[in-house]
Formats: structure tokens, sequence, C-alpha cells
């Protein structure tokens, strides 16, 4: 049986099945990505809930896997040359799985690139940039009297929308034909702005056709409603 009991992670959430990969993640944008991408792919892990209204994420044991203190974070027991590795980093993670399992990534060097580099966009924009809008809109920032600061992420919003939109017309995911880790990373966020936060109106979603469509196919398929679901809230 694999010995995970180096990784100090493993004293707050003991692994009862220490020869998978642990996941270590809360139900939101990012967390969702690693447990669909898990269930996509079918590799074997068990989720443990850190629980931010206990402040899991800033634990001694969560930190001395990723000193960044966010969800979500793994350890693989058999990772590269059979060695455990952990990491952090959703986009990170993605890439890693993609490449364990042999699937949702484009096996061309071309294709490759080019899923990073939506996977990049989705990373330094719509994740950040979305993350603001709900800020302002459902959460503290929605007190402000001066709405400058949420107008700004809201048309900043906007045009992502629009350079995601225009990229779908006339695919049926984000690369074509081909289903791949761009979308994983990319549509839990959208999902989360018009739902969660409640921006759907104000950034003027049905601006959006070719979004909507993509989202509607991405939350039908069984794997992303499996995950989206992962960890299961206490």
């Amino acid at each position: 049986m694999t010995d995970l009991t180096a990784f100090p992670i493993t004293r707050k959430w003991p692994a009862r099945h220490p020869d998978r990969i642990q996941l270590y993640s809360l139900p939101t944008p990012n967390g969702v990505k690693v447990s669909i991408m898990l269930e996509e792919t079918g590799l074997p892990y068990e989720p443990h809930l850190v629980a931010f209204d206990h402040h899991d994420q800033l634990s001694p044991e969560f930190r001395s896997l990723n000193p960044n203190n966010k969800i979500p974070a793994i350890l693989d027991p058999n990772g590269p040359d059979g060695q455990p590795l952990g990491l952090f980093e959703s986009g990170a993670i993605l890439v890693y799985l993609a490449g364990k399992s042999g699937q949702l990534m484009p096996k061309d060097d071309a294709g490759r690139y080019q899923t990073l580099q939506w996977l990049m966009f989705q990373m330094g924009g719509i994740g950040p940039m979305f993350g603001q809008v709900g800020f302002f809109n459902k959460f503290a920032g929605k007190a402000y009297e001066d709405k400058r600061p949420r107008d700004r992420y809201v048309a900043e919003a906007r045009r992502l929308l629009g350079v995601l939109e225009e990229r779908l017309a006339g695919r049926a995911w984000i690369m074509g034909d081909a289903y791949t880790i761009a979308d994983i990373a990319t549509f839990p966020w959208v999902r989360n702005l018009i739902g969660f936060y409640e921006a759907g109106e104000l950034v003027g979603i049905q601006d959006y056709p070719q979004v909507t469509r993509v989202l509607e196919a991405f939350v039908a398929r069984p794997a992303v409603v499996r995950g989206l679901g992962i960890p299961a809230r206490g």
C-alpha cells in the first residue's frame, strides 16, 4: 500500500485510499475544474473538502501542499517515475491530468499549444475578471456607492465574453469538435457568473448566444453533473 504519511496534509485529511489521487478542494469554479476532469478521465481519486468557513485553507497542513493557500490541490501517489507528486493551481493540475490520462488534450503539438493558450486565457482573464464582477455585484462591493469599479469589471467581462463568442462561432467547443481542458477550465466560470454571481443581466449574457449554447452542452455532460458537486459540502 502506498504510504503518504510523509505529507503533512494527510494528517488533517487522512487518505482512506492512499493509492488514489487525493483531491483537496471545494465546489467553486476553480475547484470543480479538477473534479470534473477526474470524472471525465475516470482516474481514481479521493476527494477531501477544504472548508473555507473553518479556514482550512490557512491551516499548516494545507499550506504544506499549497503555500498560496488556495484550492484546488492534489497529491498523486503515482506521479512521475512512480513517486508521489503534489500540485496546486487548477490550470497546472488540468495539464498534468491530461498528460497522465492521455485524454482531453490534442495529440499534435499545434493543437496542444493552442489549447494551452485558451487555458491561459481563462486563467489570466475570465477567472479573475468574472470574480471581480461577482464581488461588486453580489458581495461586499455591491454596497459601494461609486459604481465605476463595478462597471470597469463588467465592461472587461463583456469584452472577454465577446472573445469567447467569436471563438465558438461554428465550433462545438473551444478547440472545435474536440472537448478539452480549455472547456473544463472556462465554463464553470461562465456558469458561476450568470448563476451564483447573479450577473447574467448585468453583463448582457443574452448577447452571447454561442457562449450560452456551449455552456448548456457543458452542464449536460454526466461527468460535469457529477463533478459540480465534488467534494460534497458538509
